[in-house]
């Protein structure tokens, strides 16, 4: 049982930690996913993204992002790309729930309790060094990502002397209010802004932290964010305006009990510190 919000913190960032079991069961599926792919059309390239890849996934809640280079003419329509991708896998996983998630082709492995989310692709400019795709957008329309920019990006900020290794653990800690608050909000989006906060920090302090990221982006009520790495458009928080109200309600409860936290642990108030902390995180941290 931890003694300070301090080891609380550490003690709920090891269980937000994907357990090894969980990657190699991703691993045992990912030929299976590939080869369903292939046989459905044709591929240059497939790329695992998110949060499995950037090392920011949460035990339980981890999806796992593919994206699949298509080869040929992109569809004028995004919409058909998704059902080639969907029309294969239900072709190999007959008994497996397949749905179409803007801008995903979701595959629910019920034996594993693991998600893998699909994203089909074409390659719009691999020019200058940065590799652009264009992928499903709003609609049937379509939205350009660079995602090992992105991956990049996360990773610098995760590794700044000052502050290292905290823009991966802010990322869990944000990405667990959302999971455990059924928050529907994109994690991408969460994780780029985490990196992006703590990007501006001369130090760690994970209540401290996770206070100050809820605030903000209550304060900017989930703006759209600008590519941080210049390479693509902007991207948003919520696929839809009437989840994103929903995600607001849901942040300005978090913002207020992260606030009382942390105000509680600057006046040495452990008990009342984590009893919010446990509110903010749908009492899953730690208590004393």
């Amino acid at each position: 049982m931890p003694r300070t919000v301090s080891q609380g913190f550490e003690t709920f960032l090891e269980r937000l930690t994907p357990l090894q079991s969980q990657r190699t069961a991703a691993a045992r599926h990912r030929q299976s996913v590939e080869e369903a792919i292939n046989a459905a059309v044709t591929t240059y390239a497939f790329r695992e993204t998110g949060s499995f890849r950037h090392g920011t996934g949460v035990r339980n809640h981890c999806d796992v992002d593919l994206l699949v280079s298509i080869g040929g003419a992109r569809p004028n329509s995004s919409d058909t790309a998704l059902r080639w991708i969907k029309d294969g896998l239900k072709k190999r996983f007959t008994t497996t729930v397949i749905r179409v998630s803007r801008p995903t082709v979701v595959v629910e492995f019920a034996s594993d309790a693991e998600t893998w989310e699909i994203i089909p692709g074409f390659v719009k400019n691999a020019g200058a060094g940065i590799t652009l795709y264009d992928i499903p957008g709003a609609s049937a329309g379509w939205m350009d990502t660079a995602p090992l920019e992105h991956l990049t990006y996360v990773n610098e900020c995760n590794q700044l002397e000052k502050t290292k290794g905290s823009a991966k653990k802010l990322a869990r800690l944000v990405k667990a209010w959302k999971y455990y608050c059924n928050v529907p909000i994109s994690s991408f989006y969460l994780e780029m802004r985490a990196a992006q906060h703590v990007k501006t920090q001369a130090a760690f302090m994970p209540v401290r932290n996770i206070c100050q990221l809820l605030e903000s982006l209550e304060k900017h009520q989930l703006a759209g964010m600008n590519d941080p790495r210049g390479a693509a458009g902007r991207f948003y928080a919520c696929s839809s305006d009437v989840k994103k109200t929903e995600a607001l309600s849901k942040l300005h409860t978090a913002a207020g009990r992260a606030r009382k936290a942390f105000d509680a642990h600057n006046d040495d108030k452990s008990d009342t510190a984590c009893y919010y902390l446990g509110l903010l995180f749908g009492g899953m941290f730690p208590s004393r």
